[in-house]
């Protein structure tokens, strides 16, 4: 458990146990993948923030523990129907569920998943949070089919990789604060600080994943390193690296890119530190951090709001 974690530990574990409750189903299937999922972990940073927002805005109900698993299980269907998408094999340190199980029944349980999320949203009963994730899972499947479009395209531009990201990653981290501020009765300014800390945090997030694809290491990763690349995603340390680089460099990179092609990783590494690729990406998403920090001023504060700062710290600062 990271530190921030600590803050609302008692709601966590209570969401983890609902999180299994709601996975019921009467076909078995729909089960053993939805616990394989739920068994492997995960850093779980979504319905964290969905806990650490209605408590810094000192809520007291319940439902903030069905709106972080229903962020959960958002977020594990986009994660079903990516790995399928990008023919992943290595999730969390484990054989993704397409591995497992095949294609078939990752599709479908993420189908299953997604119902299930608006099945519960509907208990809740609170419009206002249908609204903002009917609108966020839409987001999500646009930035997948983007990205899909962008895949082995070398000419993709900067600011249409951060547009996939936002649309991809980041939507959900707004989301899940969004959502806990709408709920919770949140004023305008306090809710629209929230969307954006949560935005700032899923981008600098999704930028660091983005480099550690290229100088992390498969064991504490939990995936295997070189995978964009062999997907052909052009992200921002290559994208800078071929603007950046000689002639030469970035044929290599654009080449690599087209191709699938993972089997120069080692010289694509050294152009992309050579030309200050990975500087620059890592300093973009410590802008997007202090970024998010100073939406914090909106909220009280107190220990929620302290693990929130810790929590956007983490997502620069981390190794997996």
């Amino acid at each position: 458990m990271l530190p921030f974690h600590r803050a609302v530990q008692d709601d966590f574990s209570a969401v983890n146990q609902l999180i299994i409750d709601k996975l019921h189903s009467d076909v078995g299937l729909v089960e053993n993948i939805g616990h394989y999922l739920v068994e492997a972990g995960g850093k779980r940073l979504r319905p964290l923030l969905v806990l650490l927002t209605a408590n810094a805005l000192g809520y007291k109900g319940k439902d903030h523990l069905a709106l972080a698993a229903i962020i959960e299980f958002i977020h594990t269907a986009t994660l079903l129907h990516d790995d399928v998408v990008d023919m992943s094999n290595l999730r969390r340190g484990r054989p993704t569920a397409n591995a497992q199980w095949g294609n078939a029944p990752s599709v479908l349980v993420g189908d299953f998943l997604y119902s299930r999320a608006f099945q519960m949203m509907v208990a809740i009963g609170n419009m206002d949070v249908m609204a903002i994730l009917s609108d966020t899972t839409n987001i999500i499947a646009e930035g997948e089919v983007q990205q899909l479009v962008n895949a082995k395209d070398p000419n993709v531009t900067e600011a249409n990789y951060f547009e996939v990201i936002d649309k991809k990653t980041a939507i959900l981290f707004a989301a899940a604060c969004e959502v806990a501020a709408a709920h919770c009765g949140a004023s305008n300014a306090q809710r629209q600080a929230l969307q954006a800390y949560g935005r700032h945090v899923g981008i600098a997030f999704q930028l660091v994943d983005d480099a550690l694809d290229y100088t992390g290491d498969a064991a504490t990763l939990g995936k295997n390193v070189g995978d964009d690349l062999a997907e052909g995603k052009p992200t921002l340390p290559l994208i800078y690296a071929m603007r950046t680089g000689t002639p030469a460099q970035a044929e290599l990179i654009a080449t690599a890119i087209r191709n699938g092609d993972a089997s120069q990783l080692p010289a694509i590494l050294e152009i992309v530190q050579a030309t200050g690729g990975m500087t620059y990406t890592l300093n973009t998403a410590k802008a997007q951090v202090q970024s998010a920090l100073s939406q914090l001023q909106q909220l009280p504060d107190n220990h929620y709001t302290q693990a929130m700062r810790e929590l956007a710290e983490f997502s620069l600062a981390r190794s997996f």
